[in-house]
């Protein structure tokens, strides 16, 4: 049976604003002059021709357009500021208010460290549900991200197949970023109205939320467009990600480059706005610094950690949703760069109250999947989980009775109120804190524990399967889109 708890970041004692909102509006003002004066390429006929219906400037031969100021503030305004994130389960459901911060695993990488030889391999379908199987049983993650390609599935239908695995195998929310047409997406919207009961029904509860990359410097990518068109229509929530880098798909400055970032994003938001006014939106963002020797996407560094809490002011003005890219570490291995990069970046994206947080798993900049890594990065999760309560003070935790009960030269673990409070204190799974001759006799660590129970969860872990039937219609909208 499915794990029901998860672990969420609420009611946070610890925030930070990493700009004022006099930076904000500079940011905002220098975005509307890009999309102004500079453009925005949507190679899409659907969206040229919203675009024009609605006064903007379209060019139909470099596909750009050119949008006043006004017209993206006034879509803008549309967006519904607070909406649900539906699971298969309904105590599962999430709640997207800017009180929440959830933590999803991340997407879609081509390699898997394999669970049991430990060997680096290309992904497949089963790892797709192997992985949904393992988060499904762990609280930490709160909803899906397809966190693998499925490379031995059909190409046409391989976002398909995966969504389905991830269904198959965990009650929790899906959002999936490997569906980049309007055929699929088309396919994607039937399953999950088959799931949630009818298409009314997926729109007050949605089970599945689609985002979509942008293609840096300042363009989108025409299919992805489409798709998401589809989905604002269905109600599904829709979100666009900037992966903007420092250096090459973006300015060496960092407020530069959000200002690309954000001009990418709100533009495509914008437009969902014109085509289905009250659209559920999201702003999803994972900008970060090119390698200064190799030109390398970094996937960490101080310049990923200001960005995080940056993109969350902005989503902020805008009062919609963002997810975030946290724990998508540059490392190879679980390792002290991989903890450092996981830890600095979450800690920045949860103080802002990012509402989802992606990254959970992933090694080499997104690119390969470590279940140690996974379990290692939900431990950061709830320490982090953990320092965001702060610290409550009152009668019962000053504890004066308890301390004049012990008086001067005495010890509190016979006391009522520590057994009433032990457990308010962190018990950490994969943190060493052994004695030193116990460590030397085994000479094992946080990896070594973190792979063992992924394991176990793999091994004895069963989740809810979906309906009979809703699995057969599932296969039979698969199979049209193959055999389209």
């Amino acid at each position: 049976m499915s794990n029901k708890n998860i672990k969420t970041i609420r009611d946070p004692k610890l925030k930070l604003d990493i700009l004022s909102r006099e930076e904000v509006r500079k940011i905002h003002d220098a975005t509307l002059q890009i999309i102004e004066r500079v453009g925005i390429k949507f190679p899409s006929e659907r969206a040229l021709d919203i675009w024009e219906e609605n006064g903007a400037q379209v060019s139909r031969e470099s596909k750009i357009v050119w949008v006043k100021p006004s017209i993206i503030e006034e879509a803008l305004r549309k967006a519904p500021a607070r909406y649900p994130l539906a699971a298969r389960d309904p105590a599962q459901d999430l709640k997207l208010d800017g009180n929440h911060v959830h933590l999803g695993t991340d997407g879609c990488g081509v390699e898997v460290i394999d669970i049991n030889t430990k060997e680096k391999r290309t992904s497949c379908l089963q790892d797709v549900r192997d992985i949904a199987r393992v988060a499904d049983a762990t609280e930490e993650v709160a909803f899906h991200w397809v966190p693998v390609s499925a490379q031995d599935a059909p190409t046409q239908a391989r976002g398909l197949h995966e969504v389905k695995a991830v269904w198959e195998n965990s009650t929790k929310h899906v959002q999936t970023e490997s569906i980049y047409n309007a055929k699929e997406a088309g396919a994607a919207i039937e399953m999950a109205a088959i799931l949630s009961g009818g298409r009314e029904a997926l729109r007050k509860r949605p089970v599945l939320s689609l985002m979509q990359c942008t293609a840096p410097p300042l363009a989108h990518d025409g299919g992805s467009i489409d798709a998401a068109l589809l989905a604002a229509e269905a109600g599904i929530p829709t979100g666009f990600m900037t992966m903007a880098a420092c250096l090459t798909t973006g300015p060496a400055t960092m407020a530069g480059n959000l200002a690309v970032g954000n001009a990418e994003v709100i533009s495509a938001t914008a437009l969902l706005q014109l085509a289905h006014p009250g659209a559920p939106v999201f702003y999803a963002a994972a900008q970060t610094a090119s390698d200064l020797r190799t030109g390398a996407y970094t996937g960490g560094g101080p310049e990923d950690f200001l960005f995080g809490a940056a993109t969350n002011n902005l989503s902020d003005f805008y009062n919609i949703p963002l997810s975030m890219g946290s724990f998508a570490t540059g490392a190879k291995e679980p390792n002290w760069q991989a903890g450092l990069e996981g830890s600095l970046s979450t800690f920045m994206a949860s103080l802002v109250m990012s509402d989802m947080l992606l990254g959970c798993g992933f090694l080499h900049g997104s690119r390969i999947w470590s279940y140690a890594e996974m379990m290692l990065d939900c431990e950061i999760f709830s320490i982090i989980e953990k320092m965001m309560r702060g610290i409550e003070v009152n009668e019962e935790t000053l504890a004066l009775e308890t301390i004049a009960s012990v008086g001067p030269g005495g010890h509190f673990l016979a006391q009522k109120h520590t057994r009433r409070h032990m457990h308010d204190l962190f018990l950490p799974q994969f943190l060493d804190r052994r004695p030193y001759g116990e460590w030397e006799r085994n000479k094992d660590d946080a990896r070594d524990w973190a792979l063992a129970k992924a394991r176990r969860i793999l091994n004895e872990h069963q989740p809810d399967p979906l309906d009979e039937k809703v699995d057969r219609e599932m296969n039979r909208i698969i199979a049209s889109v193959e055999n389209a």
